[in-house]
């Protein structure tokens, strides 16, 4: 009986033993799993997130021709402002200034058109564009500016010889990108509105073509 007993204690003390060494191995384990082999040294900086500007404004200046019908061409200047609501689509606002000579009716008829030789015809417009190819445009073999040619039209009003008429615009042109802010644009529109200088009210077609400089903001 005492050999029994002694067995028993033998055997118990060993699975207590056993038990003890799972234990602190188990109690281990989680250590070495989560133990970094490798201490990356890297030195942490700030980082400033640059603003990018939205320009989607547009303000700008340009020059060019435009032919009176029946009273031939001469130079016109403005300004334009414009918004780009989305990549495809912008609106534009333009007022415009030129000089009207009736030089060549005055040879016929004594007295000329006018009450002076030469009469300011003025325009302002509200237009919308549509950007139909954007793309780029290459400046010798090795640069390259994006650009966009574009559709437009819209309505305004002409003074000229003191009579206002409604006008409707139509044309095309291309935008060429020097910056991320700068522009530059050539345009070609035909501004159509209804005239009596003539003794006969008559719709007009009238053609501009400029070529001018924008900023975006």
């Amino acid at each position: 009986m005492k050999t029994i007993a002694l067995t028993s204690l033998a055997s118990l003390a060993s699975l207590a033993l056993l038990a003890s060494a799972a234990s602190a191995f188990a109690a281990d384990a989680p250590a070495k799993a989560t133990e970094q082999v490798v201490v990356p040294e890297v030195d942490r900086r700030d980082i400033s997130v640059p603003r990018f500007p939205s320009n989607d404004f547009e303000i700008g200046a340009f020059v060019g021709t435009y032919a009176t019908q029946n009273f031939g061409s001469s130079v016109v200047g403005g300004l334009r402002l414009g918004y780009h609501i989305t990549e495809d689509f912008f609106v534009e606002g333009v007022y415009a200034q030129t000089q009207v000579s009736d030089a060549s009716f005055r040879q016929v008829l004594p007295g000329g058109v006018f009450p002076t030789e030469k009469e300011k015809l003025s325009y302002y417009n509200l237009s919308v564009g549509y950007n139909v190819l954007p793309g780029e445009v290459f400046i010798g073999g090795k640069r390259a500016k994006p650009s966009a040619f574009y559709l437009i039209g819209g309505v305004g009003s002409t003074k000229f010889d003191q009579q206002r008429r409604p006008t409707y615009n139509l044309g095309a042109g291309l935008r060429v990108f020097l910056t991320d802010h700068v522009a530059l644009q050539v345009d070609a529109r035909d501004h159509i509105f209804s005239l009596d200088l003539l003794g006969k009210r008559q719709s007009t077609q009238n053609l501009e073509f400029t070529a001018g400089i924008s900023a975006f903001f």
